[in-house]
């Protein structure tokens, strides 16, 4: 009999959790059915391994239907897995044109939705999971704990067993708050709440028109989601007033690299941004740092404090929060994390990823060794995997789940051999301070675009019940 502080489980039940009939026969889950998680799918479906995918919303890539009007700016050479493009292809599957930069909507239907297709029934929507434990383990308890299968519970109350998880649940529910500190503003929970704050990439010239068309307009945030929706406004009536608000002292890391980008597409985003500030367009405010906001009876009143005490505010109708996401491990809560203190992502991945000393297209290859946790078994992966740094690519988030099925699959040659050509691309911040006031991806940005990710012209960072990435 085994014996702990909370319970007590005879040899049997021990043996049977254990060594059940099914234990070996039970599937890795992967959480999250959006590019990084259905490419986690399409390795495993490769290498003969069962798996369950798991996603919150009603339709696969849930997240990246919420931007699914926002056309990426890199093209469809990038944004397609390896493996998955194997599958698809076996399958009669025809690829769409390599240099087309499709957009969100394009990504779901012309691959990610053909994709899940193939997995059948293996891809469960509307299955939000609520919490991953161990079986008869909680966070404490240790002995036997690796022999032991993954309990995960959904919010439905179903619970589900596994032998491994990968999640790839993104950081799109999470978005960063509008307070320059990283705390809510005061009264942003309110604004919020009254439907005064959007967060980033609302369809302006789509369903959401009628919100911001003749409006005046306060865009906070210095990534590509910011830019994209900046563009999106100058192309509204005259009577559309534009502000954007940025920490930084000056637009120039916004701005990008213009004809020096490796991607084309997002060098002009730069180029357009800076024309309409140099035409008056859009009015750019620098030093802004938001602390205070307020509903009058003209608007809403965004008041910044930067450090040394000076104040200067704006009234606007409306405000769009493009400033970025951020990882929520709550559902992990029971699993053994070792999380570094400052990015979030595991202690042996923050150094590569570090944006004081990396650039989305300078983060060395790295693999299930850099995503390991002391939990054996569970892998976050995707723009989830970066916590804070804005740094990530989806051709990154590839390359792990690669890494990471080699490694479930037995194959750890392959899961050490990684292997991660990125172009230097020129827009990404070399400086945490500045990284973390350019917001530079969702998620994607959505964070993180294939390398870009499939983000929207601003991140799918960061993304992505998805991943995607600062650079997007």
């Amino acid at each position: 009999m085994s014996n702990s502080c909370c319970g007590t489980t005879t040899a049997l039940e021990l043996e049977q959790i254990v060594h059940g009939p099914n234990a070996a026969a039970l599937p890795i889950v992967v959480i999250g059915a959006g590019p990084v998680g259905l490419a986690a799918a399409a390795h495993l479906a490769e290498r003969g391994q069962d798996f369950l995918v798991l996603e919150a919303g009603e339709q696969v890539a849930a997240s990246v239907a919420r931007w699914g009007h926002v056309r990426v700016f890199s093209p469809w050479k990038y944004n397609i897995d390896a493996a998955a493009r194997r599958l698809l292809q076996a399958d009669g599957w025809s690829a769409p044109d390599d240099d087309w930069l499709p957009t969100g909507a394009e990504l779901i239907d012309d691959y990610l939705a053909p994709l899940a297709k193939l997995f059948g029934d293996r891809v469960r929507l509307n299955a939000k999971v609520a919490g991953i434990s161990r079986l008869g383990y909680d966070r404490v308890r240790t002995n036997g704990r690796q022999d032991v299968p993954f309990l995960i519970r959904l919010d439905s109350g179903e619970e589900l067993r596994a032998r491994a998880v990968v999640d790839a649940s993104g950081t799109y529910e999470t978005p960063n708050v509008l307070g320059a500190s990283g705390l809510p503003a005061h009264g942003e929970h309110q604004a919020v709440a009254a439907g005064l704050v959007d967060h980033a990439l609302p369809d302006v010239l789509g369903v959401d028109r009628e919100r911001y068309e003749g409006k005046h307009v306060l865009i906070v945030g210095a990534g590509h989601s910011a830019a994209t929706t900046l563009l999106a406004l100058a192309q509204l009536s005259e009577d559309t007033r534009i502000t954007w608000a940025i920490r930084a002292g000056g637009a120039s890391r916004s701005y990008g690299g213009g004809e020096a980008d490796a991607l084309p597409a997002r060098g002009a985003l730069g180029t357009r941004l800076r024309a309409h500030v140099d035409s008056g367009r859009i009015t750019l405010l620098t030093g802004f740092f938001a602390h205070r906001l307020a509903a009058t009876n003209d608007g809403i009143e965004v008041i910044s404090r930067d450090p040394s005490g000076h104040e200067q505010s704006v009234l606007a109708d409306r405000v769009v929060a493009a400033t970025g996401y951020r990882p929520d491990h709550t559902i992990a809560g029971e699993l053994r994390l070792d999380l570094d203190p400052i990015l979030g992502s595991t202690r042996a991945l923050a150094p590569l990823i570090d944006p004081n000393a990396h650039s989305c297209g300078t983060v060395p290859a790295h693999g299930v060794d850099e995503l390991a946790h002391p939990e054996p078994g569970y892998y976050a992966v995707g723009v989830k995997s970066y916590g804070r740094a804005p740094t990530f690519l989806m051709a990154t988030g590839y390359e792990q789940v690669r890494s990471v099925v080699a490694a479930l699959a037995g194959d750890w040659q392959s899961a050490r051999d990684v292997q991660l050509d990125l172009p230097e691309t020129g827009v990404c911040s070399s400086n945490l301070a500045e990284a973390q006031e350019q917001r530079v991806g969702l998620a994607t940005g959505v964070s993180g675009g294939l390398l870009a990710a499939p983000l929207p012209l601003a991140t799918i960072t960061a993304a992505a019940s998805t991943g995607g990435g600062c650079c997007g």
